[in-house]
């Protein structure tokens, strides 16, 4: 029988992940400081409107604005984590669902442990 089970994907942590993790997250920061600025402008071009609650625009603009800011709030700790992350440690990136073969007699434990580990994007063990 066949089952969907999902997989851990792990990285080993070499100098070109590490930079393109730092590249993605970058990205990622600067992607929600833009949301942020486009939010707060919307806010201030509907506060000018008339027969619209002052109230209610910033009440719903700042939970939006603070859930971006909540974010980019643990992409800094990231950034500080991956600086201290030693070179050849693993880190999980991801998962993926996989189709596995299941038996009578297998053991269920051992399933359960399945990851696949990347190096600089070349699949290096699966265990």
């Amino acid at each position: 029988m066949k089952i969907i089970k999902k997989l851990r994907v792990d990285e080993v942590v070499t100098e070109s992940s590490k930079k393109s993790i730092r590249e993605r997250l970058q990205k990622s920061a600067h992607q929600l400081d833009q949301e942020c600025q486009q939010l707060l402008f919307e806010k201030r071009k509907l506060e000018k409107k008339q027969g619209i609650s002052k109230q209610d625009v910033h009440r719903r603009f700042q939970a939006e604005i603070q859930k971006r800011e909540e974010k980019a709030a643990s992409i800094a700790f990231q950034l500080t984590q991956l600086d201290v992350l030693p070179i050849g440690s693993e880190i999980r990136i991801e998962e993926v669902e996989a189709l596995v073969e299941v038996e009578v007699g297998m053991k269920w434990d051992e399933l359960a442990t399945q990851k696949i580990v990347i190096q600089d994007g070349i699949i290096i063990r699966m265990e």
